[in-house]
């Protein structure tokens, strides 16, 4: 076989260049129809084949972890939370499945929004599923400005679940290394938190992890209702005294209707208590 000249090469080269932008020109022209999905949806597990001791038996475990204690399955009321990472969500398959409530991404710092946010919080609600929305928190812009672009893209909507500020240093952030001190971080929670109570109605609920909780002693906010991260011990472990209404203790939950892995979480008592939570925080 004869070897093609440099000039072929690079004439070659530019036409597979210009074909491929033209590719790329027709699929970005016009507007998305509805039918086309907005997001990537990996692909489904079924969690009969993730099953785990201490997970309650009708979702998985894609990593399970070996429970000392009182287990996850020892609650009765469980939910979700997810981000544009679960893509496009099966929320009848989601409620079917025994999942009581979700919190989605909405938004992050002070410019930027979760495609998955207005996709999913319509279907979930369609579906019968109480949502609520999260602010992932930004250390380098200003609480104020965090709230006002919550509030700016996340509607009040009766029924929904109160909003969640969710609090953990920005260890995969590019752009932003800032570590305010304990007090700076406390003040901040104290502002974001006021503007969106007034706004919706109902103060947020504060997710953290405990690392960022100790660091910053979280525990002397006494106002606060806490969403605690503890996936390899139960809270009262990780956050000793500590009280919490959402445990979330797995972060690679396999659930139906859900593509790939998804954030498992228990609520602190009975169906009884969940009723009554429910009606007094969801947003009037």
């Amino acid at each position: 076989m004869t070897r093609p000249s440099r000039a072929h090469k690079v004439a070659t080269r530019v036409f597979a260049l210009i074909a491929i932008g033209l590719i790329v020109a027709s699929c970005g022209s016009g507007p998305r129809t509805p039918s086309e999905p907005a997001l990537y949806t990996p692909r489904a597990l079924d969690p009969a084949d993730y099953r785990a001791p201490g997970i309650p038996a009708r979702f998985g475990d894609n990593d399970p972890h070996e429970w000392e204690g009182r287990t996850p399955d020892s609650y009765q009321v469980h939910g979700i939370d997810a981000s544009r990472y679960q893509g496009v969500i099966d929320w009848n398959a989601v409620r079917r499945s025994g999942i009581s409530f979700t919190w989605l991404k909405a938004t992050e710092g002070g410019d930027h929004k979760d495609p998955g946010w207005p996709i999913n919080s319509v279907a979930a609600r369609a579906a019968g599923v109480p949502v609520g929305a999260y602010h992932f928190y930004y250390f380098c812009r200003t609480a104020r400005e965090q709230a006002q672009w919550f509030i700016q893209n996340v509607p009040r909507v009766p029924g929904d679940l109160p909003p969640v500020l969710d609090m953990e240093w920005n260890h995969q952030s590019k752009t932003c290394k800032l570590r305010p001190d304990p007090a700076t971080v406390r003040s901040e929670i104290r502002i974001f938190t006021d503007i969106v109570t007034r706004h919706y109605g109902t103060p947020p609920v504060i997710y953290t992890t405990p690392d960022f909780y100790e660091e910053n002693d979280l525990g002397s906010i006494s106002t606060a209702e806490f969403w605690l991260r503890s996936v390899i011990a139960h809270p009262s472990e990780r956050y000793p005294d500590e009280r919490w209404t959402f445990w979330q203790y797995t972060g690679t939950g396999i659930v139906r209707g859900i593509g790939g892995k998804v954030d498992l979480n228990a609520f602190a008592g009975p169906y009884a208590a969940w009723d009554a939570w429910l009606a007094r925080r969801q947003q009037r």
